[in-house]
């Protein structure tokens, strides 16, 4: 039976903001990526595993491609564009359009340079009015890459996902599995906690900070009685920042808390008490020593 089993490592490319992140949560069918609708919210690859009597598949959702604008930019970018040489299959993320822009060109002249097969996913098709629209908006894509496969999804409300499964399996190697059937991300749990909070002060903030915050975890331990005690930092680069953070009388804070401390429990089956403190690091995202300090190495690529 063990040979027909597939097992490989997929990819989820795309524009910053197209998806990506919610797609592998219902896909695997767990919260594991943060999803946010401000830019940039994924900054490590983030390694998920589903499996199921198929087999196994290895999602790493990279950070968007985008043309860098400082020293964790790059970064970004590097981990994104080296992904596609490592993996089985690609999936590129767009959104519904009949105008493909800089951004895009830039993605498909990437995908040009690598043999991988790619499957162009045209995400958020609920935002679509008349479905015979999609079939504008696939001819549109069809002809600027060599695509494996064009599939219409809505990542948000759980559209084609069964299709989409179906068809990675299609195009996975045969082989054994990578991974134990219970594991579905092989992040540490301390880096799944901080990115659980940088969602909620992100989502909490609003437009009120620019993308400049971090989160490190200072402490992660459990007690004898069941209970995590976490203490985590909030890194932002500006005084006006950490006020705006702290809010009035330690409002905003405590918001941020409350909120990540839900999902941690969620996650973690167990009580968690959650303690956060915020810091100012000026200009950390073009400081590599910091960049190290919140978990993305430059030299990692």
């Amino acid at each position: 039976m063990e040979n027909n089993l597939k097992s490989g490592f997929v990819t989820l490319i795309g524009r910053p903001n197209v998806g990506k992140s919610t797609l592998m949560n219902h896909l695997i069918g767990q919260k594991i990526a943060i999803t946010s609708d401000k830019p940039q919210t994924t900054r490590n690859r983030i390694q998920t595993v589903y499996t199921d009597e198929r087999g196994q598949i290895i999602f790493l959702d990279t950070p968007g491609i985008h043309k860098a604008k400082n020293k964790l930019g790059e970064y970004m970018v590097n981990v994104a564009e080296h992904t596609l040489k490592e993996v089985d299959l690609i999936l590129w993320l767009v959104e519904p359009t009949t105008f493909i822009g800089a951004g895009e060109r830039h993605i498909a002249e990437q995908l040009k340079k690598v043999t991988t097969p790619v499957i162009l996913v045209i995400n958020k098709i609920d935002t679509v009015k008349k479905q015979e629209e999609i079939l504008t908006f696939i001819d549109t894509y069809k002809d600027i890459c060599d695509f494996a496969e064009i599939v219409p999804v809505s990542a948000l409300k759980d559209k084609n996902t069964d299709l989409m499964t179906e068809l990675i399996f299609k195009y996975l190697p045969y082989g054994p599995q990578f991974y134990d059937e219970d594991t579905v991300t092989d992040q540490p749990m301390r880096q799944i906690a901080a990115e659980l909070i940088r969602e909620k002060a992100l989502r909490l903030l609003n437009d009120e900070i620019p993308h400049g915050i971090a989160v490190t975890i200072e402490v992660m331990k459990e007690r004898g009685d069941g209970i995590m005690d976490i203490e985590a930092n909030i890194v932002c680069e500006r005084d006006s920042h950490k006020g705006i953070i702290i809010g009035k009388g330690g409002s905003m804070l405590k918001k941020i808390g409350t909120s990540a401390r839900r999902e941690i429990e969620d996650l973690l089956e167990m009580q968690v008490n959650l303690k956060l403190w915020v810091k100012v690091r000026k200009e950390w995202r073009d400081s590599e020593l910091y960049m190290k300090n919140y978990g993305y190495d430059p030299r990692d690529n």
